[in-house]
């Protein structure tokens, strides 16, 4: 990993937090979930291309995340996003996978915050999906807290098929208690403590977000008896997190 990697996130951040706040009603809760020192993964759902910069711009220290290597092959993005913080990830050759668990693993050992979305890629049905237990394997591995992210109303502002995003429109970013997994340290390799975490997380994610759950992965196709969410259902989701999931 770079040593320089996010090395401009600080002052873009103090630019871009008054920014953001101008051109969007972004509601904020639980920034005081983050821890001020250490190590901690940040557990979102994914709705839009703009989780990762709203997320990364909004937390009060340096996060990192992976992202795609092709990025590196274009000069409007080669230097720029790694100085915000992306660790760019090859696909092209071996496990990217573990390829992407190893560069996170390295900037948590570093202390930093760093982002992974336990659904792998973005809704297109506006459902939550079942985790994948990177996140916990993550967590195991190196002792840090997962502190679950729930994302309301990003795909208002920037729906997957649109490029450019919504001025003036409303989102919600609440942000939940840590989750520790000490106690299970010893048993980084046992998969049913794997998908007991992930499956915890998935369920702090819904509190947070209002989304349904739904027990397949992100792309894959529902049960036949799964309900379809409109476009007026997502446009209609309240941006406040749930009262039990913010209390203390």
């Amino acid at each position: 990993m770079a040593r320089d990697t996010g090395w401009l996130q600080k002052p873009m951040m103090r630019v871009m937090k008054p920014l953001m706040h101008r051109m969007w009603n972004l509601d904020i809760t639980g920034l005081d979930n983050i821890p001020a020192v250490g190590p901690a993964l940040l557990a979102p759902n994914h709705l839009s291309f703009l989780d990762s910069p709203f997320t990364m711009s909004l937390m009060p220290r340096r996060t990192l995340a992976v992202g795609k290597a092709e990025y590196m092959d274009d000069w409007k993005t080669k230097y720029f996003f790694p100085t915000t913080g992306m660790i760019p990830l090859d696909r092209s050759g071996g496990d990217a996978s573990q390829v992407a668990l190893d560069a996170a693993a390295t900037a948590l050992q570093r202390g930093d915050l760093f982002l992974i979305y336990p659904e792998g890629t973005r809704t297109r049905d506006g459902y939550l999906h079942k985790g994948k237990t990177g996140v916990a394997r993550l967590a195991l591995r190196t002792g840090a807290p997962i502190i679950p992210i729930g994302l309301v109303g990003t795909d208002r502002i920037q729906p997957p098929d649109r490029t450019m995003p919504k001025l003036g429109e409303a989102c919600g970013i609440h942000i939940g208690r840590p989750i520790d997994v000490s106690r299970y340290r010893n048993r980084v390799d046992d998969r049913l403590i794997l998908r007991q975490i992930t499956d915890e997380v998935m369920f702090e994610i819904g509190e947070l977000s209002g989304q349904t759950y739904v027990d397949v992965y992100s792309g894959e196709e529902l049960p036949d008896d799964t309900p379809p969410i409109t476009p007026q259902d997502r446009a209609a989701a309240p941006l406040e997190p749930a009262p039990a999931a913010t209390s203390a």
